[in-house]
């Protein structure tokens, strides 16, 4: 199974939680794919079986400014991945109070609008919480690996 992972960074850290994912899910005997500066034609390209989008949140929990052009392509351009299987990883800081993992809920309406099925509830992950969010991902991503694999 082909699993196509998005990522939006402000920092950094989303992206660094994004390609540990990759090497989970690879090692979980998937192919993964992830390009921080992705665009929608090399997604289409890959044509996943799966989708799973890290994303950070800004201040006003807005999606990060370096993932806005491929969440604007793929609303603009509607891809054909009704019924695939997705994910998010949602990072933020809950002391944001209700913005808190928007960009996640952000890309959650966006899988609603384009018929993607989450297989597992959205995993937020907490900066004031955590040091080491890529380890803290793990058990949610290994999860996520065994349910895409059946």
């Amino acid at each position: 199974m082909k699993v196509a992972i998005l990522s939006g960074t402000v920092y950094g850290t989303a992206e660094d939680v994004a390609r540990h994912a990759a090497g989970v899910l690879k090692a979980a005997g998937l192919e993964a794919w992830h390009d921080p500066r992705a665009q929608l034609a090399q997604v289409l390209e890959f044509a996943p079986d799966a989708l799973l989008v890290v994303t950070a949140t800004t201040g006003m929990g807005e999606l990060p400014d370096n993932f806005v052009p491929l969440y604007s392509a793929i609303r603009d351009q509607f891809p054909a991945w009704q019924g695939l299987p997705g994910g998010v990883i949602a990072l933020g800081d809950a002391s944001y109070g209700d913005t808190f993992c928007g960009g996640g809920e952000l890309v959650r309406e966006l899988y609603g609008e384009l018929g993607v099925r989450e297989v597992q509830e959205m995993l937020r992950l907490d900066a004031s919480e955590t040091v080491t969010p890529e380890t803290d991902a793990e058990p949610w991503l290994e999860n996520f690996a065994k349910t895409l694999r059946g």
